[in-house]
């Protein structure tokens, strides 16, 4: 499992800026979608919000180091 946390870790640090900041936008339009969605009828796995959330979360962390200049 480290692995592919790693590897995820890896991927966005191989984007550039503009391809990450649209996948953030993108994420998070699947995110309001899948909640209004389990709002109106339950999803099968609810865990999926939570996950969606810290991966949103990674990739908004990676934007702000790249800003800071870390």
């Amino acid at each position: 499992m480290a692995n592919k946390k790693q590897t995820a870790a890896e991927e966005l640090r191989s984007l550039d800026n503009e391809a990450l900041l649209s996948k953030i936008s993108d994420e998070e339009m699947r995110l309001k979608r899948l909640k209004f969605s389990h709002a109106v009828n339950p999803i099968e796995n609810p865990l999926a919000i939570k996950i969606m959330r810290r991966e949103i979360a990674r990739m908004k962390t990676e934007s702000r180091k790249r800003v800071l200049g870390f």
